[in-house]
């Protein structure tokens, strides 16, 4: 039953999204941090989509990247990147000892601000490196992890944000030049919207996946599900409570077997405190890392049959597979199957090894 449900609400089967911004809006925000794989997240989950029409959106800010939940870059509208900042920044930003050992104190951060605002004030996207360089030539050290932690924090506050990409290098803009105004909402209004956005779009869940998900304290992650839980359906599955969108109970048959290329921390994997439905524990075992979350999984019918890699060549992408179990011919085809829409949406061959 959670298998199953949760294909069908992250819109692994079923009904496609017609753009990356509906599909970004509905889950509210999608773990983005390595940008090509989080691409693909979207283009899997989308009505005919290709990398470079979802890259599009982001160049056209119908979609943006910051660091909205749990020190991790996501994919969030624009309408919803305010008042899930401030949602999140207070607790973020809360007895950071990392920082003291930096010596990033609040006068860095007082100088940095001045730094990015006067740097990226004509509008124009500036690489993470020139930005570096800029901080470091105002007598702001580089020095360690410093950087990352001054973009961080000047992102948190709502400051700058990732804009497209120069080439193949991560920029930054002023989030308020870059994007139009969005909704602002009380804290009790962005509590039960997160919550209300979470279990509809990531359901069947549990309070402790979504506290896992949003990066929030317990006792606010329970007050946003109290605020919508009757807006929701519930059901004790193992002696856990599950909440999910009570307009997506009833669902269409799926052929079986069907088989999913997942990105690095698809939603679908990385969202959920308990992973055990849909990955078998000892997996964690047969893989480099020692946890398939790390890896790109291979799902049969939703469940985690093996990882994957790609290499791109001039006309064709080559899918590498590194199985965890014997599939059946059918799996195989399945698979073989899914590749096949990988490379459509990269516009390439997919060669299967």
């Amino acid at each position: 039953m959670i298998v199953q449900r949760r294909l069908h609400t992250q819109r692994l089967i079923g009904q496609k999204f017609s753009t990356p911004a509906e599909a970004v809006a509905f889950f509210g925000a999608v773990q983005a941090q390595d940008f090509l794989p989080a691409m693909w997240a979207l283009g899997m989950r989308i009505e005919g989509a290709t990398e470079p029409t979802v890259e599009q959106a982001i160049n056209d800010r119908q979609i943006v990247r910051t660091w909205p939940f749990r020190g991790t870059i996501h994919f969030v509208t624009p309408g919803d990147i305010r008042w899930m900042l401030a949602l999140s920044a207070p607790r973020a930003l809360k007895g950071n000892a990392r920082l003291r050992e930096l010596e990033l104190d609040e006068a860095v951060f007082a100088q940095s601000r001045k730094v990015f605002s006067r740097a990226l004030a004509d509008g124009q996207p500036q690489t993470r490196a020139t930005l570096y360089r800029t901080l470091d030539e105002a007598g702001v050290s580089m020095a360690g992890q410093r950087g990352y932690h001054i973009l961080y924090r000047h992102s948190l506050e709502g400051l700058i944000c990732i804009g497209p990409r120069e080439g193949k290098q991560q920029t930054f803009v002023l989030l308020d030049a870059w994007l139009p105004p969005g909704r602002e909402l009380s804290r009790e209004e962005a509590l039960a919207e997160l919550a209300r956005r979470y279990f509809t779009s990531h359901g069947p869940a549990t309070i402790k996946d979504f506290v896992w998900w949003c990066g929030l304290g317990a006792a606010e992650a329970r007050a946003g599900l109290e605020m919508v839980k009757s807006q929701l359906a519930q059901e004790a599955i193992g002696g856990e409570v599950y909440w999910f969108d009570s307009a997506a109970v009833i669902m269409e048959i799926t052929p079986s077997p069907l088989a999913h290329l997942l990105p690095f921390v698809d939603e679908y994997m990385v969202a959920y405190k308990d992973r055990d439905a849909v990955s078998l524990p000892e997996y964690n075992a047969l893989v480099d890392s020692g946890n398939i979350i790390f890896h790109q999984p291979i799902l049969i019918d939703g469940r985690v049959a093996g990882t994957w890699t790609r290499k791109l060549k001039k006309d064709a992408v080559v899918i590498t597979t590194n199985l965890l179990r014997l599939l059946t011919t059918a799996e195989k085809d399945a698979l073989a199957a899914a590749a096949e829409r990988f490379g459509s949406y990269l516009g390439l061959a997919a060669v299967l090894e």
